[in-house]
């Protein structure tokens, strides 16, 4: 079969795809716009129908199959996007953006709360927080690993005790 002959016959089910479309969509604009999907998708894959086989159980399989791929797409779609007026606190939290005053706030507690350590527990502590490792910072300092495990440990305590108001019971999230 020549393609002129196969776009003849999927001119002749034109009429039966779109009543066909109509069982799926209920919307008139929406069954044209799967009439055409389903029109071009036979066309593009004009090569992959046998011939001698039924061209408009083809062209239904095609239809419902785009139908359904459409459906799924949307659904997944209507899930990431909160489509209501009513936009929940719990929406909000999601989609508001950050206030940076708040971020600045938190940056100049945890400063001011770096700042009451002594240098023995602070200078492990900001080592260990810019990625070194144990026997790195023992090495810096030249005292034992033991020693620098402690200081982080004692120095974590401090902070914990006064950046409490950021606490996972406060806030949802660990800060220290």
């Amino acid at each position: 079969m020549t393609k002129n002959e196969f776009n003849l016959k999927l001119n002749d089910h034109s009429v039966s795809l779109q009543s066909f479309a109509l069982n799926f969509t209920k919307d008139i604009e929406d069954a044209n716009d799967l009439v055409q999907d389903t029109m071009l998708k036979a066309v593009t894959y004009y090569s992959k129908f046998k011939e001698g086989t039924n061209l408009k159980g083809w062209l239904f399989t095609i239809m419902k199959n785009t139908f359904i791929n459409n459906y799924r797409r949307l659904v997944k779609t209507n899930a990431l996007i909160t489509q209501s007026d009513d936009i929940s606190s719990a929406n909000l939290h999601y989609s508001a953006s950050k206030n940076t005053s708040d971020s600045k706030f938190v940056i100049g507690d945890i400063n001011k709360a770096l700042a009451t350590l002594q240098p023995e527990y602070h200078i492990p502590f900001v080592k260990y927080f810019e990625g070194y490792k144990y026997h790195e910072i023992a090495e810096m300092l030249n005292i034992p690993i033991g020693t620098v495990k402690t200081r982080i440990h004692v120095a974590r305590q401090i902070l914990k005790k006064y950046l409490k108001t950021y606490s996972k019971d406060v806030l949802g999230a660990d800060i220290v």
